[in-house]
Protein backbone atom coordinates (compact mmCIF):
# COMPACT_ATOMS: atom_id res chain seq x y z
CA UNK A 1 0.00 0.00 0.00
CA UNK A 2 1.85 3.39 -1.17
CA UNK A 3 2.19 5.90 1.57
CA UNK A 4 -1.15 8.25 2.21
CA UNK A 5 -1.38 11.61 2.34
CA UNK A 6 -4.12 12.97 4.46
CA UNK A 7 -3.86 16.32 5.53
CA UNK A 8 -7.39 17.04 5.49
CA UNK A 9 -8.36 14.49 8.14
CA UNK A 10 -5.41 15.18 10.46
CA UNK A 11 -5.93 17.85 13.39
CA UNK A 12 -5.01 21.53 13.20
CA UNK A 13 -2.18 22.83 15.09
CA UNK A 14 -4.92 25.61 17.04
CA UNK A 15 -7.33 22.48 18.34
CA UNK A 16 -10.57 24.84 16.61
CA UNK A 17 -11.25 22.15 14.31
CA UNK A 18 -15.49 21.73 13.49
CA UNK A 19 -17.49 19.10 15.52
CA UNK A 20 -17.51 16.93 11.86
CA UNK A 21 -14.52 16.72 11.61
CA UNK A 22 -13.72 15.83 14.71
CA UNK A 23 -16.28 13.24 14.10
CA UNK A 24 -14.60 12.63 10.96
CA UNK A 25 -11.21 11.22 12.46
CA UNK A 26 -13.06 9.46 15.31
CA UNK A 27 -14.83 7.54 12.73
CA UNK A 28 -11.26 6.73 10.33
CA UNK A 29 -9.44 5.92 13.75
CA UNK A 30 -12.25 3.39 14.74
CA UNK A 31 -11.88 1.67 11.10
CA UNK A 32 -8.29 1.92 10.87
CA UNK A 33 -8.18 0.31 14.35
CA UNK A 34 -10.79 -2.02 13.32
CA UNK A 35 -8.47 -3.71 10.17
CA UNK A 36 -5.71 -2.94 12.36
CA UNK A 37 -7.24 -5.89 14.91
CA UNK A 38 -8.33 -8.32 11.84
CA UNK A 39 -5.00 -8.00 10.51
CA UNK A 40 -3.84 -9.19 13.51
CA UNK A 41 -6.82 -12.20 13.91
CA UNK A 42 -6.27 -12.78 10.28
CA UNK A 43 -2.36 -13.52 11.15
CA UNK A 44 -2.94 -15.56 13.75
CA UNK A 45 -6.20 -17.79 12.39
CA UNK A 46 -3.34 -18.09 9.48
CA UNK A 47 -0.61 -19.61 11.25
CA UNK A 48 -2.86 -22.23 12.89
CA UNK A 49 -3.73 -23.68 9.76
CA UNK A 50 -0.72 -24.81 9.42
CA UNK A 51 0.79 -24.52 12.75
CA UNK A 52 -1.72 -26.07 15.02
CA UNK A 53 -0.32 -29.56 14.51
CA UNK A 54 3.09 -28.93 14.42
CA UNK A 55 2.48 -26.86 17.35
CA UNK A 56 1.35 -30.79 19.37
CA UNK A 57 4.09 -32.78 17.90
CA UNK A 58 6.25 -30.52 19.33
CA UNK A 59 5.41 -30.36 22.65
CA UNK A 60 4.67 -34.03 22.64
CA UNK A 61 8.41 -34.75 21.67
CA UNK A 62 9.32 -32.77 25.03
CA UNK A 63 12.26 -35.23 27.41
CA UNK A 64 13.73 -32.31 29.25
CA UNK A 65 13.17 -28.86 30.52
CA UNK A 66 15.20 -27.23 27.80
CA UNK A 67 13.98 -29.12 24.94
CA UNK A 68 10.48 -28.41 26.37
CA UNK A 69 11.38 -24.60 26.60
CA UNK A 70 12.20 -24.33 23.28
CA UNK A 71 9.51 -26.59 21.86
CA UNK A 72 7.75 -24.05 23.68
CA UNK A 73 8.94 -21.03 21.66
CA UNK A 74 8.23 -22.77 18.60
CA UNK A 75 5.09 -24.21 18.95
CA UNK A 76 3.86 -20.50 20.01
CA UNK A 77 4.91 -18.73 16.92
CA UNK A 78 3.81 -21.69 14.70
CA UNK A 79 0.53 -21.49 16.36
CA UNK A 80 0.19 -17.70 17.00
CA UNK A 81 -1.02 -18.29 20.10
CA UNK A 82 -0.26 -18.91 23.53
CA UNK A 83 -3.67 -19.79 24.94
CA UNK A 84 -3.08 -22.75 21.58
CA UNK A 85 0.09 -23.68 23.17
CA UNK A 86 -1.32 -23.77 26.48
CA UNK A 87 -4.31 -25.83 25.68
CA UNK A 88 -2.65 -28.60 24.05
CA UNK A 89 0.11 -28.36 27.43
CA UNK A 90 -3.26 -29.35 29.04
CA UNK A 91 -4.54 -31.75 27.32
CA UNK A 92 -1.54 -33.80 27.21
CA UNK A 93 -1.11 -33.32 30.77
CA UNK A 94 -4.75 -34.24 31.15
CA UNK A 95 -3.81 -37.81 29.29
CA UNK A 96 -0.90 -38.29 30.70
CA UNK A 97 1.14 -37.98 28.33
CA UNK A 98 2.96 -35.07 29.90
CA UNK A 99 3.87 -34.59 33.32
CA UNK A 100 3.04 -31.09 35.33
CA UNK A 101 7.34 -30.97 35.76
CA UNK A 102 7.36 -31.22 31.99
CA UNK A 103 4.83 -29.17 31.09
CA UNK A 104 6.13 -25.97 33.19
CA UNK A 105 9.09 -24.97 30.91
CA UNK A 106 6.58 -25.45 27.74
CA UNK A 107 4.59 -22.87 29.52
CA UNK A 108 7.58 -20.47 29.71
CA UNK A 109 8.75 -21.36 25.93
CA UNK A 110 5.11 -20.42 25.20
CA UNK A 111 5.57 -17.23 26.90
CA UNK A 112 8.73 -16.29 24.81
CA UNK A 113 6.79 -17.21 21.57
CA UNK A 114 3.86 -14.97 22.00
CA UNK A 115 5.84 -12.31 21.68
CA UNK A 116 6.67 -12.57 18.21
CA UNK A 117 3.17 -10.89 17.32
CA UNK A 118 3.93 -7.43 18.49
CA UNK A 119 7.43 -7.69 16.87
CA UNK A 120 6.31 -8.31 13.85
CA UNK A 121 3.65 -5.16 13.97
CA UNK A 122 6.43 -2.27 14.48
CA UNK A 123 7.89 -4.08 11.04
CA UNK A 124 4.98 -1.88 9.82
CA UNK A 125 7.19 1.73 10.61
CA UNK A 126 10.16 -0.06 8.94
CA UNK A 127 9.49 2.11 6.07
CA UNK A 128 9.97 5.28 8.66
CA UNK A 129 13.35 5.11 10.37
CA UNK A 130 12.86 7.26 13.08
CA UNK A 131 8.95 5.43 14.31
CA UNK A 132 10.62 1.63 13.34
CA UNK A 133 13.26 2.61 15.85
CA UNK A 134 10.88 3.61 18.40
CA UNK A 135 8.68 1.33 17.89
CA UNK A 136 11.24 -1.86 17.37
CA UNK A 137 12.31 -0.75 20.81
CA UNK A 138 8.90 -1.17 21.93
CA UNK A 139 7.85 -4.06 20.64
CA UNK A 140 10.79 -6.62 22.16
CA UNK A 141 10.91 -5.44 25.42
CA UNK A 142 8.17 -7.98 26.15
CA UNK A 143 10.77 -10.97 24.53
CA UNK A 144 13.46 -9.65 26.76
CA UNK A 145 11.59 -9.47 29.94
CA UNK A 146 10.50 -13.30 29.28
CA UNK A 147 13.35 -14.37 28.35
CA UNK A 148 15.13 -12.63 31.79
CA UNK A 149 12.50 -14.51 33.62
CA UNK A 150 13.20 -17.42 31.78
CA UNK A 151 17.05 -17.16 32.50
CA UNK A 152 16.31 -16.69 36.13
CA UNK A 153 13.25 -18.91 36.97
CA UNK A 154 13.87 -22.27 34.97
CA UNK A 155 16.93 -23.44 36.62
CA UNK A 156 15.23 -22.32 40.18
CA UNK A 157 12.36 -24.36 39.10
CA UNK A 158 14.48 -27.19 38.27
CA UNK A 159 16.64 -26.84 41.59
CA UNK A 160 13.40 -26.28 43.75
CA UNK A 161 10.20 -27.33 41.91
CA UNK A 162 8.84 -24.58 43.69
CA UNK A 163 6.40 -23.10 40.53
CA UNK A 164 4.91 -26.97 40.35
CA UNK A 165 4.21 -26.66 44.44
CA UNK A 166 2.65 -23.24 44.35
CA UNK A 167 0.58 -24.43 41.27
CA UNK A 168 -0.29 -27.92 43.15
CA UNK A 169 -1.18 -25.60 46.39
CA UNK A 170 -3.58 -23.00 44.48
CA UNK A 171 -5.48 -26.19 42.70
CA UNK A 172 -5.59 -27.85 46.44
CA UNK A 173 -7.30 -24.85 48.07
CA UNK A 174 -9.52 -23.82 44.76
CA UNK A 175 -10.17 -27.36 42.97
CA UNK A 176 -14.17 -26.92 44.65
CA UNK A 177 -14.38 -23.49 42.85
CA UNK A 178 -16.56 -23.40 39.49
CA UNK A 179 -14.44 -20.63 36.71
CA UNK A 180 -15.95 -18.27 34.87
CA UNK A 181 -16.17 -18.17 30.77
CA UNK A 182 -15.22 -14.59 29.09
CA UNK A 183 -16.12 -13.68 25.77
CA UNK A 184 -14.02 -11.46 24.29
CA UNK A 185 -15.81 -8.32 22.78
CA UNK A 186 -12.94 -7.96 20.20
CA UNK A 187 -12.93 -11.33 19.38
CA UNK A 188 -16.85 -11.16 18.34
CA UNK A 189 -16.30 -8.05 16.14
CA UNK A 190 -13.37 -9.19 14.06
CA UNK A 191 -13.81 -12.70 13.83
CA UNK A 192 -16.15 -12.94 11.31
CA UNK A 193 -14.39 -10.49 9.10
CA UNK A 194 -11.05 -13.14 9.81
CA UNK A 195 -13.48 -16.12 8.86
CA UNK A 196 -14.59 -14.36 5.94
CA UNK A 197 -11.35 -13.79 4.73
CA UNK A 198 -9.88 -16.81 5.00
CA UNK A 199 -12.90 -18.22 2.81
CA UNK A 200 -12.31 -16.30 0.26
CA UNK A 201 -8.73 -16.73 0.29
CA UNK A 202 -9.98 -20.89 0.14
CA UNK A 203 -8.01 -21.39 3.86
CA UNK A 204 -4.88 -21.00 2.19
CA UNK A 205 -2.36 -20.04 5.41
CA UNK A 206 0.46 -18.46 3.34
CA UNK A 207 -2.33 -16.40 1.27
CA UNK A 208 -3.59 -15.47 4.88
CA UNK A 209 -0.15 -14.82 6.21
CA UNK A 210 0.73 -12.35 3.12
CA UNK A 211 -2.92 -10.79 3.60
CA UNK A 212 -2.30 -10.55 7.01
CA UNK A 213 1.03 -8.59 6.70
CA UNK A 214 -0.44 -6.46 4.02
CA UNK A 215 -3.27 -5.37 5.60
CA UNK A 216 -1.14 -4.91 8.99
CA UNK A 217 1.23 -2.81 7.01
CA UNK A 218 -1.23 -0.63 5.47
CA UNK A 219 -3.70 -0.05 8.72
CA UNK A 220 -0.57 1.14 10.80
CA UNK A 221 0.63 3.53 7.92
CA UNK A 222 -2.55 5.12 8.99
CA UNK A 223 -2.84 4.77 12.61
CA UNK A 224 0.17 6.49 13.06
CA UNK A 225 -0.85 9.84 11.22
CA UNK A 226 -4.57 9.51 12.77
CA UNK A 227 -3.15 8.78 15.70
CA UNK A 228 -0.95 12.00 15.86
CA UNK A 229 -3.03 14.26 14.97
CA UNK A 230 -6.08 13.27 17.45
CA UNK A 231 -4.36 11.42 19.94
CA UNK A 232 -1.06 13.58 20.57
CA UNK A 233 -2.97 16.60 20.56
CA UNK A 234 -5.88 15.66 22.30
CA UNK A 235 -5.39 12.20 24.89
CA UNK A 236 -2.12 12.51 24.74
CA UNK A 237 -2.01 13.96 28.14
CA UNK A 238 -4.71 12.05 29.40
CA UNK A 239 -3.20 8.50 28.86
CA UNK A 240 0.75 9.45 29.86
CA UNK A 241 -0.80 10.81 33.35
CA UNK A 242 -4.05 8.95 33.81
CA UNK A 243 -3.14 5.29 32.46
CA UNK A 244 0.66 5.23 31.55
CA UNK A 245 1.74 7.41 34.32
CA UNK A 246 1.70 5.51 37.26
CA UNK A 247 3.46 1.24 36.48
CA UNK A 248 1.05 0.46 38.68
CA UNK A 249 -2.14 1.74 36.95
CA UNK A 250 -0.34 0.77 33.32
CA UNK A 251 0.18 -2.87 35.01
CA UNK A 252 -3.43 -2.55 36.29
CA UNK A 253 -4.43 -1.42 32.83
CA UNK A 254 -2.75 -4.41 31.08
CA UNK A 255 -4.25 -6.81 33.50
CA UNK A 256 -8.03 -5.55 32.57
CA UNK A 257 -7.29 -4.84 28.83
CA UNK A 258 -5.76 -8.44 27.88
CA UNK A 259 -8.23 -10.42 30.29
CA UNK A 260 -11.15 -8.46 27.86
CA UNK A 261 -9.30 -9.24 24.75
CA UNK A 262 -8.38 -12.75 25.78
CA UNK A 263 -4.87 -11.98 24.40
CA UNK A 264 -1.48 -10.45 25.50
CA UNK A 265 -0.62 -10.63 21.42
CA UNK A 266 -3.61 -7.80 20.88
CA UNK A 267 -3.30 -5.65 24.19
CA UNK A 268 0.70 -5.25 23.47
CA UNK A 269 0.32 -5.01 19.54
CA UNK A 270 -2.42 -2.35 19.98
CA UNK A 271 0.39 -0.14 22.34
CA UNK A 272 3.39 -0.64 19.66
CA UNK A 273 1.93 2.24 17.23
CA UNK A 274 1.69 4.74 20.21
CA UNK A 275 4.96 3.99 20.80
CA UNK A 276 6.13 4.71 17.71
CA UNK A 277 4.48 7.45 17.43
CA UNK A 278 6.39 9.05 20.01
CA UNK A 279 3.18 9.10 21.94
CA UNK A 280 3.84 6.73 24.86
CA UNK A 281 7.55 6.03 25.97
CA UNK A 282 9.36 2.46 26.52
CA UNK A 283 9.35 3.11 30.20
CA UNK A 284 5.91 4.25 29.96
CA UNK A 285 4.57 1.19 28.17
CA UNK A 286 6.91 -1.32 29.74
CA UNK A 287 4.89 -1.73 32.77
CA UNK A 288 1.58 -2.20 30.82
CA UNK A 289 2.98 -5.22 29.01
CA UNK A 290 4.09 -7.07 32.75
CA UNK A 291 0.25 -6.03 33.19
CA UNK A 292 -0.74 -8.07 29.74
CA UNK A 293 1.96 -10.85 31.07
CA UNK A 294 -0.17 -11.59 33.62
CA UNK A 295 -3.76 -10.77 32.32
CA UNK A 296 -3.32 -13.73 29.70
CA UNK A 297 -3.38 -15.74 32.14
CA UNK A 298 -6.30 -14.71 34.21
CA UNK A 299 -9.01 -16.13 31.96
CA UNK A 300 -7.65 -19.03 31.25
CA UNK A 301 -6.91 -19.86 35.18
CA UNK A 302 -10.82 -18.81 35.89
CA UNK A 303 -11.90 -20.99 33.00
CA UNK A 304 -9.79 -24.17 34.06
CA UNK A 305 -11.53 -24.14 37.28
CA UNK A 306 -14.99 -24.87 35.21
CA UNK A 307 -13.62 -27.79 34.35
CA UNK A 308 -13.27 -29.59 36.80
CA UNK A 309 -9.96 -31.12 35.65
CA UNK A 310 -6.84 -31.21 38.17
CA UNK A 311 -4.49 -30.88 35.44
CA UNK A 312 -6.12 -27.95 33.90
CA UNK A 313 -6.04 -25.95 36.99
CA UNK A 314 -2.71 -26.72 37.68
CA UNK A 315 -0.97 -25.81 34.43
CA UNK A 316 -2.83 -22.32 34.53
CA UNK A 317 -1.74 -21.66 38.06
CA UNK A 318 1.75 -22.25 36.97
CA UNK A 319 1.33 -20.15 34.27
CA UNK A 320 0.11 -17.56 36.29
CA UNK A 321 3.06 -17.73 38.95
CA UNK A 322 5.80 -17.75 36.75
CA UNK A 323 4.43 -14.89 35.17
CA UNK A 324 3.70 -12.88 38.53
CA UNK A 325 6.99 -14.01 39.81
CA UNK A 326 9.00 -12.66 36.95
CA UNK A 327 7.28 -9.20 37.41
CA UNK A 328 8.48 -9.29 41.37
CA UNK A 329 11.75 -10.02 40.77
CA UNK A 330 12.50 -7.59 37.46
CA UNK A 331 10.41 -4.51 37.59
CA UNK A 332 10.86 -3.49 41.42
CA UNK A 333 14.91 -3.06 41.18
CA UNK A 334 15.85 -0.27 38.47
CA UNK A 335 19.01 -1.70 38.22
CA UNK A 336 17.42 -4.99 37.33
CA UNK A 337 14.64 -3.45 35.14
CA UNK A 338 16.92 -1.74 32.98
CA UNK A 339 18.14 -4.67 31.54
CA UNK A 340 15.18 -5.63 29.63
CA UNK A 341 14.72 -2.20 28.12
CA UNK A 342 18.87 -2.03 27.55
CA UNK A 343 18.44 -5.18 25.59
CA UNK A 344 15.24 -3.11 23.45
CA UNK A 345 16.86 -0.49 23.09
CA UNK A 346 20.10 -1.99 21.54
CA UNK A 347 18.27 -4.09 19.52
CA UNK A 348 16.33 -0.88 17.97
CA UNK A 349 20.03 0.89 17.44
CA UNK A 350 21.04 -2.14 15.45
CA UNK A 351 17.87 -2.14 13.37
CA UNK A 352 18.67 1.14 12.60
CA UNK A 353 21.70 0.69 10.95
CA UNK A 354 20.77 -1.74 9.12
CA UNK A 355 16.90 -2.91 8.86
CA UNK A 356 17.61 -6.02 7.68
CA UNK A 357 18.64 -6.80 11.38
CA UNK A 358 15.10 -6.94 12.17
CA UNK A 359 13.87 -9.64 10.13
CA UNK A 360 17.04 -11.67 11.30
CA UNK A 361 16.06 -11.14 14.92
CA UNK A 362 12.62 -12.31 14.19
CA UNK A 363 13.46 -15.20 11.82
CA UNK A 364 16.64 -16.56 14.01
CA UNK A 365 15.30 -15.78 17.18
CA UNK A 366 11.55 -17.44 16.88
CA UNK A 367 12.18 -20.42 14.19
CA UNK A 368 15.23 -20.95 13.51
CA UNK A 369 17.28 -21.27 16.75
CA UNK A 370 14.54 -23.03 18.50
CA UNK A 371 13.70 -25.36 15.81
CA UNK A 372 18.13 -25.68 15.44
CA UNK A 373 17.84 -26.63 19.65
CA UNK A 374 15.00 -29.40 19.14
CA UNK A 375 17.20 -31.25 16.55
CA UNK A 376 20.58 -31.06 18.83
CA UNK A 377 19.09 -32.11 22.08
CA UNK A 378 16.40 -35.03 20.80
Amino acid sequence: MMQAEIPSMLADENQDDPPWKIWLQGVLLALVLYAFLVSIGLLGSSFKLFGKGLAHELIEMTSNPLVGLVAGILATTLAQSSSTTTSIVVGLVAAGALTIEGAIPVIMGANIGTSVTNTLVSMGHITRPEEFRRALAGAPVHDFFNLCSVLVLLPLEMATGYLQWLATLATEVFSGVGGMAFSSPLKALTQPAVDLALELLGKNPTLGVILALVLMYGALKFLVDLAKGIVVQRSGRLLNRYLFGSPLVAMGFGVVITVLVQSSSISTSMVVPLVGAGILTLEAVFPFTLGANVGTTVTAMLASLATGNLAAVTVAFAHFFFNLTGTVIIYPLRIVRQIPLRMARALAVLTSRNRAYALVYVIGVFYVIPLALILVWR
